[in-house]
This record gives structure tokens, sequence and C-alpha cells, in this order.
């Protein structure tokens, strides 16, 4: 698999990738969250909100014949008062390329990212139900930080994060 990030001007993958949240929210919170609670022009909005000039980045994981298999999305997020923390909001695999190792690659490319930036801690939320998610953070050294509902669907969620190491250069 080959990762690149995307630009505001790849309206291709920036419907895609705006589909494959979607499929995501009905995958994860079901058919009410993912396909009449955010439309498509409000996700697709959501994903250039992450192209805009942020401290972000949408990455698509393209098999050898350029079709894209899946993405993440990840940034900088501050919370009043706290120290700035890598959050990966989004991440998805069609259901026919899962388990070959695409959503890991994409963590560590996120977590490369979130180093390269002197970030000292990142997180991600999901359903507290996803167990492939939750096992595959818990693999990379993710824990458990706090339970909470989402504040719209009411889903039960789950905080993982994790402590990053910035490797220091002599």
């Amino acid at each position: 698999m080959q990762l690149r990030a995307i630009t505001l001007d790849d309206t291709t993958a920036i419907d895609l990738v705006a589909q494959r949240m979607r499929a995501t929210l009905v995958e994860v919170e079901g058919e009410q969250a993912g396909g009449s609670m955010y439309s498509m022009d409000w996700l697709r909005d959501r994903v250039r909100w992450h192209l805009d000039g942020r401290a972000a980045e949408v990455v698509v994981a393209e098999d050898p014949a350029g079709a894209i298999a899946g993405h993440t999305i990840y940034r900088i997020e501050t919370t009043a008062g706290d120290t700035p923390f890598g959050l990966v909001s989004t991440t998805y695999v069609v259901p026919e390329a899962r388990r070959l190792g695409i959503a890991q690659q994409l963590l560590e490319r996120a977590e490369s990212w979130f180093r390269a930036r002197g970030l000292l801690q990142c997180c991600t939320w999901t359903s507290s139900t996803n167990t492939p998610l939750i096992a595959l953070y818990t693999r990379n050294g993710f824990t458990e930080a706090e339970r909470a509902p989402n504040e719209l669907t009411r889903t039960p969620m789950v905080r993982l994060a994790k402590p990053l190491t910035i490797e220091v250069r002599a």
C-alpha cells in the first residue's frame, strides 16, 4: 500500500473519504447516525475543514492500481488549558482489505506525524463496541483513558490514549 496525504484540490479523494466516513458511522453507530444525522455535504465539508490550513492531515492508502483502500484523519487538538495532543479522528479500511495491515500503517503514519511535531500524547475516540479498532490501538500501546456518551447520538464511547516519546537526535 502506498500512503499519501490528500489536498484541497483532490475532490475525488475528498468525496470518497466523506462516503467512507459515513460508512464508518453506520458501521459503528448505526444507520441513524450515518444515514441521516450527517449529510454528505457536511461530511465533505468536514474533510475540507481538516485540509484548510489546520495542523492536520487526511491520508489515503492506495493499492498498486491506485484504488483507495482506506483512509485516516488526524490533527493537533487543544482543549482549554491543556497541552496540545494528537487526535486520530477517523480511520476506515474497506471490508475486503481489512486484516492486511492497512490500519496499522495508517496509525503508524499518524503517530510519526505527531512525534515530528513534538506532541507528547495521542488519542482517539470510538464506540465502546468497535472491538477491531480498540484491539488495534491496544496492540499499539493505547489504554482506555475515559468513557462518555457521544454528545449527539448518546452512543457509549471510549477514549484510547498513549504517551508518545520524542526521539532526541544528538
